[in-house]
């Protein structure tokens, strides 16, 4: 940032810093969404192990609807909390999965979570009408922040006992054969 830039941008309001912030945070986002599209095909149905299971941080967020959806109130079985926006190419192309493969679990063995970063509920609305998945709202991408989101879409399986068990960087096909196979043996093995 240039002397001019910096000196504008300690001249705003808070409020205008804090929009500036923001949408910082979502150009990076787009650049991670941008670097994750480029090798879509590469990474085809594979979702990746996180090293030593940890805990999933804590996720409550308003729904749709304005309801909390506590994270938490899931534990006992299986749940694909993927981070995405609408302006995301690979995030669009991926959504519709995210309903099949909810379709393809009992509700006591999978639910799924999409996470929007950074819209309001008009603009998530207009893209899915009536989901069939919990859409939570991250308006202020303070729950982004605090997993290991490496740029949109990230989507992780946490497992019954609240462990991130898996991640999927970019863009997948969640009711391919091969992630739904995955499921039902972590189903399983948890």
């Amino acid at each position: 940032m240039g002397r001019k830039a910096v000196k504008l941008f300690s001249t705003m309001s808070p409020v205008l810093r804090s929009t500036e912030r923001r949408r910082a945070l979502v150009r990076l986002a787009g650049l991670g969404c941008l670097l994750a599209a480029g090798p879509l095909a590469a990474q085809g149905g594979t979702l990746t192990p996180v090293p030593d299971t940890p805990a999933a941080p804590p996720l409550v967020l308003p729904d749709s609807d304005g309801k909390p959806v506590d994270l938490a109130a899931y534990r006992g079985r299986l749940v694909l909390v993927n981070f995405w926006a609408t302006w995301c190419p690979p995030c669009r192309r991926e959504f519709p999965s995210l309903s099949r493969v909810q379709k393809l679990f009992r509700p006591a063995e999978l639910a799924v979570l999409a996470v929007n970063v950074g819209e309001d509920a008009e603009t998530i609305f207009s893209f899915t009408g009536a989901s069939d998945v919990a859409v939570l709202l991250d308006r202020d991408s303070t729950a982004m922040r605090r997993w290991p989101v490496k740029g949109l879409p990230t989507t992780f399986i946490v497992d019954r006992q609240g462990r991130l068990a898996l991640r999927a960087v970019g863009g997948r096909e969640f009711d391919d054969p091969a992630i739904v196979a995955r499921l039902r043996a972590l189903l399983k093995n948890t």
